[in-house]
């Protein structure tokens, strides 16, 4: 019987797409989240000294997309074939490039400057982002609610995890893309993602 540990923060961060993936599949695994200030005990444990990592059957898997798209082809959430999951992995990194210009958005230390890359994120950047995606949904959709062939993928997943970040930072941002907003709706609506969300610790991001 296969084994999964994940580790990662205490935190949604990056691992919060395979977690929501173990969910979706109804898999068992262990959730090893680790407190920053206790961080530098176990990070030599790591592969490349950093985190989310993914023990599987006893062997250690990092980078994020890594793991998450691994775990989707374990249980079927990448595609149906390779065309379909060429699609999945289209959107995913289309989310990808919206994360970047998050992350820059998010974790500026300036202030002043943080002000400014925010502003530019959310008036210039993420309505972009987000067009393209819609772009993707009338290619892919089928017409359904899901991004890739009417089915639910771990690209809708990840996108449910990256809409909780920019609505923190701008709760009406995709009042204009109610597609999108039902995406992230319906995800939210399956049982076992239900489950997962009312039992999860709260965390700040």
């Amino acid at each position: 019987m296969s084994t999964y540990k994940l580790y990662y923060f205490n935190a949604r961060g990056q691992a919060e797409v395979s977690r929501l993936i173990f969910a979706t599949a109804g898999q068992k695994y262990d959730d090893i989240r680790y407190q920053y200030n206790e961080w530098p005990l176990y990070a030599s444990e790591m592969p490349l000294g950093e985190v989310p990592v993914l023990e599987y059957n006893g062997t250690k898997l990092p980078e994020s997309r890594a793991i998450a798209r691994f775990l989707a082809k374990q249980f079927r959430l990448a595609g149906r074939d390779n065309f379909e999951q060429a699609k999945v992995d289209a959107v995913v990194d289309t989310i990808k490039d919206l994360t970047t210009n998050y992350i820059q958005a998010r974790w500026e230390d300036d202030e002043i400057k943080r002000e400014e890359v925010t502003r530019k994120f959310l008036h210039e950047q993420l309505p972009e982002h987000l067009r393209n995606l819609e772009v993707l949904v009338k290619e892919y959709s089928n017409g359904g609610l899901f991004f890739i062939g009417n089915q639910l993928t771990w690209a809708d997943l990840l996108f449910y995890n990256t809409g909780e970040n920019i609505l923190e930072l701008d709760r009406n941002c995709l009042n204009n893309y109610p597609w999108l907003k039902q995406n992230r709706a319906e995800v939210a609506r399956q049982p076992r993602i239900a489950e997962y969300l009312r039992r999860r610790p709260i965390t700040s991001f």
